[in-house]
């Protein structure tokens, strides 16, 4: 475990707002690959090679898959010892390279504007550019939303992805420096690549999908947690204090996720909103329940616009918590 505090915490702190000043810069990206597209290779190399669908029982796919996510993780966890190691030998100009490194890993920023991105067309009642902009940040059909749908699966979303793009991250940083975070994203991002439940990844990527759940569980309630308390006007929102709690925690285990519904359901109460819900899936309707069934469901670009308010607050609140811990293990 790295000893949280002192330089470490300053390099934590400095990789929060290098994050949130300059995000992903595309003169950068677009003359060197980012490191998740290096995840993406590694786990592309050894799904091509170990991944048998046709010729693999439910056992010999497990196990296969579990043995190239464990290989992948202790290159990740090696390297990001040996970055982290070497780099805090040189003082305080290694801590500023740890928390530059630690920055790409993080989507602050970028978050941000994806979903701005859905806000313009559609307050401009620009409903099909607003689906274009949708569709690059959701998995979902997105040809048949109406407004309230394009809304709808912006802010699920944002709530999602402030979970395990920022919050997830920042914990295993937090807790187990560049190696948790390196680790935490070559697991994510496995999960978006073979995570799913069709013939091809049903069982090869069953233990990238399982780990995925287990290293998000507590990152996802501290989402919920930041995006309830954030002290913030909404002017549409309920008092927190008097939320039916129970109805709450029902709603959050009833969505497809174990951990998507606690920052869903965080973000639906405080807006007044309802979210999730049916939607297509490559052209079949999925009838998902409501999270927060009794709040408003004609929504639009000045929900979205709210949602981001939010969400700027939370990520303040998060990086002031950052700071108190750091001086705390001091």
């Amino acid at each position: 475990m790295i000893p949280f505090g002192g330089l470490f915490a300053g390099s934590v702190l400095l990789a929060l707002l290098l994050d949130a000043i300059f995000g992903e810069p595309d003169w950068l990206w677009r003359r060197m690959p980012h490191p998740v597209v290096f995840f993406g290779r590694a786990i592309s190399f050894f799904e091509t090679r170990f991944n048998r669908p046709k010729d693999q029982s439910a056992l010999s796919g497990r196990l296969a898959g579990a043995f190239c996510l464990a290989i992948l993780l202790l290159l990740g966890c090696a390297l990001g010892t040996g970055i982290q190691l070497g780099l805090m030998t040189l003082g305080g100009i290694g801590y500023v390279l740890i928390a530059v490194i630690a920055s790409t890993l993080l989507a602050q920023k970028s978050l941000y504007e994806h979903v701005e991105r859905v806000a313009v067309p559609l307050s401009q009642s620009d409903l099909p550019g607003a689906r274009t902009a949708v569709s690059m940040i959701v998995g979902r059909d997105t040809s048949k939303l109406d407004e309230a749908g394009v809304t709808r699966a912006a802010i699920e979303s944002l709530a999602e992805n402030y979970s395990d793009g920022i919050v997830a991250p920042l914990f295993w940083l937090v807790l187990f420096g560049l190696p948790g975070l390196i680790c935490y994203k070559i697991v994510n991002t496995a999960d978006s690549m073979i995570g799913h439940r069709n013939e091809r990844y049903l069982y090869f990527g069953w233990a990238a999908a399982r780990l995925d759940d287990v290293l998000n569980f507590i990152p996802a309630r501290i989402t919920m947690i930041l995006l309830l308390f954030s002290p913030v006007s909404l002017h549409r929102s309920r008092t927190v204090a008097f939320q039916p709690w129970a109805r709450f925690f029902a709603d959050a285990r009833r969505h497809r996720s174990p951990n998507a519904g606690w920052p869903e359901g965080a973000m639906a109460r405080r807006l007044d909103i309802a979210l999730s819900g049916p939607r297509y899936y490559e052209g079949v309707l999925v009838d998902e329940p409501f999270v927060n069934d009794s709040g408003r469901r004609q929504i639009g670009a000045d929900d979205i616009t709210l949602a981001l308010k939010l969400y700027f607050r939370a990520c303040q609140c998060q990086f002031v918590i950052v700071a108190l811990l750091g001086v705390w293990a001091i």
